[in-house]
């Protein structure tokens, strides 16, 4: 392709059905790709499979997928197509910016799924990233119409993601973009892009492939050839950079509880928040989540890490005949005495075969913490319940 785009007989663009932007640029710097490559996290295009590529015209008409690249030049590049007001059995509809307004307008007026559907694609692609929860609001609207509208749950949960990573950030909105991802592979099991943003961040055993293991060679690389490399909004979590694997083993017997006879007082003040995430939201029998726990110093009372002292510690207790991997998770310490970032765990639950209904896994999570600048500091536990729904 590299000639003929140097001969000025074909201009290539990509399209990304990625949730996060920036890790398609840090990927195309890396590689050198010098082409422009659009952004469809929603996957607007409805690809169920990837990679394809389009042949498009000059007068922007779609003349054939998956083109033969043995005979491309012939069949494509030196023919003389018909233009579209020319040639009467061409299907030909100029695209252009969307009206917001007259999509929200029409929406309110129908009772239509697509119609509601077609307001939230165009709030994502053309609106403002802050009006992130107008199209929460606008897919939530096709899937009241229609609960078995798939494209509308996969959205709904990409917009979810999207606002976790925002300030307008919801503590359940990870969970609830899982959630709807589920239900979108539920009516369609065969949609490649939706069974691979589960994946993304499921446990080890249903993985394909290690999904973002480069970006710390890329990162590395790039640096090294002298250039600035993108810097990545959010970093990929353990569950993307790690490999296809079996479930969790058995526990390591010499791992013990750090506070078993649960003296530590607990966090009455709700000094750091925590988040849960279970991935898939249900399984049956014998079978696998991977568990992620955020925990954040809440903003509102001014709370903060004191990293002068012990690390931040994740203890988990399964019930008899659940599996756990690892048990005991330490979190690193901040960079500074006193920090306020989130800090993450990750972790894989293995559920016996006779499991059944709505089992809860004990946690518990011990910290140092700080009220205030200069404030008091104190060691708090804190007990974290982890819902696991076992599907018969």
């Amino acid at each position: 392709m590299q000639q003929l785009v140097r001969d000025g007989k074909l201009v290539v663009l990509g399209i990304a059905q990625e949730q996060h932007p920036d890790r398609c640029r840090l990927f195309a710097q890396w590689h050198k790709l010098n082409w422009p490559i659009l952004h469809d996290p929603i996957n607007v295009m409805g690809v169920k499979s990837v990679p394809i590529e389009v042949a498009i015209d000059e007068y922007g008409i779609v003349r054939t997928l998956k083109p033969d690249l043995k005979t491309f030049e012939k069949e494509f590049i030196d023919k003389t197509f018909t233009p579209p007001e020319k040639d009467a059995s061409a299907k030909f509809e100029k695209s252009t910016r969307p009206d917001i307004d007259v999509l929200r307008s029409r929406a309110k007026q129908s009772r239509s799924s697509d119609t509601w559907r077609q307001l939230g694609d165009a709030l994502v692609l053309w609106a403002d990233p802050s009006d992130v929860n107008n199209a929460i609001d606008a897919y939530t609207q096709a899937v009241k119409i229609n609960p078995q509208d798939g494209n509308a749950h996969f959205r709904l949960g990409v917009c979810y993601r999207i606002r976790y990573e925002s300030e307008q950030r919801s503590p359940t909105d990870f969970q609830t973009a899982v959630d709807h991802w589920t239900k979108a592979r539920q009516i369609e099991p065969n949609q490649y892009i939706w069974r691979r943003r589960i994946e993304q961040y499921g446990p080890q055993s249903t993985k394909p492939y290690p999904f973002y293991d480069w970006v710390q060679t890329a990162t590395y690389e790039i640096r090294k050839r002298g250039e600035k490399s993108i810097e990545l909004k959010v970093l990929p979590t353990d569950s993307e950079t790690v490999g296809p694997g079996g479930g969790p083993e058995n526990q390591n017997l010499d791992v013990k509880p750090p506070d078993p006879q649960r003296r530590i007082i607990r966090d009455q003040q709700n000094l750091i928040l925590t988040e849960v995430t279970v991935i898939p939201p249900g399984i049956k029998p014998g079978q696998t989540v991977r568990v992620h726990v955020t925990l954040r110093p809440n903003e509102k009372r001014k709370a903060h890490w004191n990293n002068e002292a012990e690390p931040l510690k994740l203890w988990i207790d399964p019930p008899d005949g659940w599996k756990v991997q690892p048990q005991l998770l330490t979190a690193p310490q901040g960079d500074k005495p006193e920090t306020s970032e989130p800090r993450k765990f990750e972790f894989e639950i293995h559920a016996p075969t006779d499991a059944g209904g709505i089992s809860k896994v004990s946690a518990y999570a011990l910290y140092y913490v700080c009220e205030g600048a200069g404030g008091t500091c104190s060691f708090l536990r804190q007990d974290i319940p982890i819902m696991i729904k076992i599907e018969q």
